[in-house]
């Protein structure tokens, strides 16, 4: 199984979220990754040490090149720091892509708490990324930072899905990862209506990049062919088993296991 998937995001040095966990991500399930690199981080399990954008006119030319040549079947985005850089974006998706199916995890915040997105650019992402998406992931600070208002419950996010589809997105995954409770609930809105896919929480630390590797595993699956929901139901399952099997390394927010799909248990 193939399936090409151009990934338009920030590099993790870590190796557990961004463009590192992308990869792995969408290698693990079958698919083909390539990238146009946004930004690059100084990154461990601890939190972000610092961050290099790269210039805007660079990331299109990643992005052309790849396209005119290798082509794809699904795009991912990922840190889009500024306005610049979300603006290119979009006009060579609209430019070489526009077609191409876009899942966009609106990255915010790092697992640390550092900021990856400027917050004069969160207008800029709704207005100009939201409405190309075939695929929206916000986890709930995020779809509160989109709608300017709480989301303290699972009734609130199924109100808040309904409310961030109308911004434009296609489709709507909102992660409840944030919520409290023994059980991880994900709600999905589509044009088929509400979709709801449960799962036990793992109590773990290690849990740098889930949101990334979600949102890749997704793509994987559009490229693919999959059904939407099909592809969302595999990439939890891939997702909640890279959380069990995570290997335990580093002393802050530890990173998943995203091979675990091509090797044995232990191996």
């Amino acid at each position: 199984m193939r399936g090409r998937v151009l990934i338009v995001a920030g590099s993790d040095s870590g190796g557990g979220a961004g463009i590192q966990a992308d990869i792995k991500a969408v290698t693990a399930l079958g698919g083909f990754a390539m990238t146009a690199v946004t930004a690059l981080t100084a990154q461990n399990t601890l939190g972000v040490h610092g961050v290099l954008p790269v210039a805007p006119d660079f990331i299109a030319r990643q992005m052309a090149v790849v396209l005119d040549d290798l082509g794809a079947d699904a795009v991912k985005t990922g840190m889009l720091h500024d306005v610049p850089v979300i603006r290119t974006v979009v006009e060579m998706l609209a430019a070489r892509a526009p077609d191409v199916p876009l899942v966009c995890d609106p990255v915010m915040v790092a697992k640390g708490g550092h900021a990856l997105l400027v917050e004069s650019a969160v207008e800029a992402l709704r207005r100009l990324l939201l409405p190309r998406a075939a695929v929206l992931t916000p986890n709930i600070p995020e779809a509160e930072a989109l709608l300017g208002h709480a989301i303290p419950d699972l009734a609130a996010m199924e109100r808040a899905v309904v409310e961030i589809r109308r911004l434009g997105p296609a489709a709507v995954l909102l992660k409840g990862g944030h919520a409290a409770g023994d059980e991880v609930v994900d709600i999905l809105a589509d044009a088929g209506g509400i979709h709801r896919f449960r799962s036990p929480r793992i109590a773990t630390r290690h849990t740098h990049g889930t949101g990334c590797t979600l949102a890749s595993a997704i793509a994987a699956g559009i490229a693919q062919g999959m059904p939407l929901v099909a592809a969302v139901a595999r990439a939890r399952d891939y997702v909640l088993e890279a959380i069990r099997r995570a290997p335990g390394y580093g002393q802050g927010h530890g990173p998943l296991d995203h091979g675990h799909t091509m090797c044995p248990p232990g191996g």
